[in-house]
């Protein structure tokens, strides 16, 4: 998938959230991203699977508030089925390891670290992964690749780093695919025991659902802490895979991402039209 193609459609998204209240075209939006409405609909087809009137249906206030009034318990049924404990997780069975005390302190003394940018489907990605899983996937916009190159080095200043793009092409080939089960992806995360048992709340919401920072904090046992839970959320070293984009505020907008407003309803759109399909007869 071109990297073009999803600035055009994260444009496209973002021209809709400005423009909401008009109630704009196809024509209005495909003008937005310099495109006739036939190519402009073909362009979006490719990318989502679906048209922008039905992607858009996906995104709006209202869609979001009622998902959000839908899916309050899935962390309380993720938590009570035992996927809080350090094994499998919900969603694309996430085992999570956190460094140890020392590493941590160290920066990651002695930890390898291979990485690469990819091309996904909401756009270009630095993965960076070690041999006990993903450390970090974070999105790059155009021109910002070293930039997230020395943040890695920044989050990681004590191991050894080395650019190999074939050690993180399987990873970033997943980014928007489906998840079977035994499709393990097992990470190592450099965090707070707050942040990392955020972190492990995240991957218990399955793909299709969305909870408000209240149900993240109420289901780690911090039921104030609702700020505090946002921080956590936003240090989120491995996007996508733990899934930050699924958390809402508790009214159903989107609020804030770290990697974008529009990246955030881009990924959200594409996963509710992947669940409608599924969930769709004869699917």
């Amino acid at each position: 998938m071109p990297t073009t193609d999803f600035e055009r459609i994260r444009t496209a998204i973002e021209y809709v959230a400005a423009h909401f209240s008009e109630q704009p075209t196809v024509d209005d939006i495909a003008q937005s991203v310099h495109l006739s409405p036939y190519h402009f609909t073909r362009l979006f087809r490719r990318w989502a699977g679906v048209s922008p009137k039905q992607f858009l249906q996906h995104t709006t206030l209202e869609y979001a508030k009622g998902l959000l009034a839908e899916s309050r318990t899935v962390l309380d049924a993720a938590y009570a089925s035992g996927l809080s404990g350090p094994g499998r997780l919900h969603d694309h069975f996430v085992t999570i390891d956190a460094v140890t005390p020392g590493e941590y302190k160290s920066g990651g003394q002695g930890v390898e670290i291979s990485y690469g940018i990819h091309a996904t489907p909401f756009g270009d990605c630095l993965i960076g992964v070690t041999s006990r899983g993903v450390c970090r996937l974070r999105f790059v916009d155009p021109g910002d690749a070293a930039d997230a190159v020395a943040s890695l080095h920044r989050e990681w200043p004590g191991a050894a780093l080395r650019e190999d793009p074939s050690a993180t092409r399987d990873v970033a080939d997943s980014v928007g695919a489906p998840q079977r089960p035994g499709d393990g992806r097992p990470m190592l995360l450099r965090g707070t025991n707050f942040q990392v048992k955020v972190w492990q709340a995240l991957v218990a919401i399955p793909p299709g659902a969305v909870v408000s920072y209240g149900d993240v904090a109420a289901a780690v046992g911090h039921p104030t802490a609702s700020r505090a839970v946002g921080t956590a959320v936003g240090a989120n070293p491995v996007a996508y895979f733990i899934p930050c984009h699924r958390v809402l505020r508790n009214t159903g907008g989107i609020g804030g991402y770290r990697w974008g407003v529009g990246r955030k309803v881009a990924i959200l759109g594409w996963e509710a039209t992947a669940a409608s399909r599924a969930d769709a007869p004869g699917a």
